[in-house]
């Protein structure tokens, strides 16, 4: 395949991007226009994928990257530089509930350490990789897909809030980053903003969701795509109806 990309072509990366949210969004962006590059752990999975978007005529190209691995981000980082010496989005999409769910006092710290490795840790080191790049942009965007979950406002007013000690507390703990990059970041004009799609169907809910992952993706996508005045330091959520509005942190 041709590496070249035009200078004006829109470059965006999205981790976890073999299935479900990821794929969509992915899908989403590429049908705009962009080049996008799935970031999969699997080569298989992942080569997969793209394959199945080239066959449509998108500029779609696969990265290993596991995020739990800062060799294989770093090569990430250096596959796009050599490719376009920049990129204009990263959607941080990578993540983990672990199963089976446990009792906040029986969640291991074993448990703790994988999630967080995952869902905090890894949205840190792909970041940190891809910023030198997204510096270069003139428009650059920062998508990291959270959870309603993550709320502590949501989790302390209602007594039947699902208590998944380290699942809940990574996407609290991803809220604060986002809001500590967008906060660095913003006199530089990149955007920062953390999303949760709202209740989709996905492998890690067993496919209870409502939403489709194509409806889910629908908010990330706006997200990575806002203009030069959009907000910045913000969580948003979806909606059943797919209406937006501010989740509480």
């Amino acid at each position: 395949m041709n590496t070249h990309i035009s200078p004006t072509q829109r470059l965006a990366l999205v981790t976890g991007a073999n299935k479900g949210i990821g794929y969509a969004v992915a899908e989403g962006l590429l049908g705009r226009g962009m080049t996008v590059y799935l970031g999969a752990r699997d080569t298989y999975r992942g080569t997969s994928a793209v394959s199945a978007l080239v066959a449509r005529g998108y500029d779609a190209r696969f990265v290993q990257l596991d995020v739990t691995d800062q060799a294989s981000v770093d090569a990430a980082a250096m596959t796009i530089a050599q490719d376009a010496g920049e990129l204009d989005i990263l959607v941080n999409n990578a993540g983990v509930l672990a199963t089976p769910i446990h009792a906040p006092s029986a969640t291991s710290v074993d448990e703790m350490r994988e999630t967080y490795e995952i869902n905090v840790f890894g949205v840190v080191a792909v970041t940190n990789a891809m910023l030198p790049l997204l510096r270069r942009s003139a428009a650059a965007r920062i998508v990291n897909i959270t959870s309603n979950l993550g709320s502590v406002s949501l989790a302390a007013s209602s007594r039947g809030f699902p208590q998944l000690l380290a699942y809940n507390s990574s996407k609290a703990s991803l809220n604060a980053i986002t809001v500590t990059y967008a906060n660095e970041l913003r006199n530089a004009g990149i955007l920062v903003n953390a999303v949760s799609p709202g209740s989709v169907a996905t492998d890690q809910n067993g496919h209870g969701g409502v939403l489709t992952a194509e409806q889910g993706a629908l908010l990330p996508i706006r997200m990575a795509t806002l203009p030069s005045d959009g907000p910045t330091g913000t969580a948003v959520t979806a909606d059943e109806d797919l209406t937006h509005h501010r989740l509480p942190w």
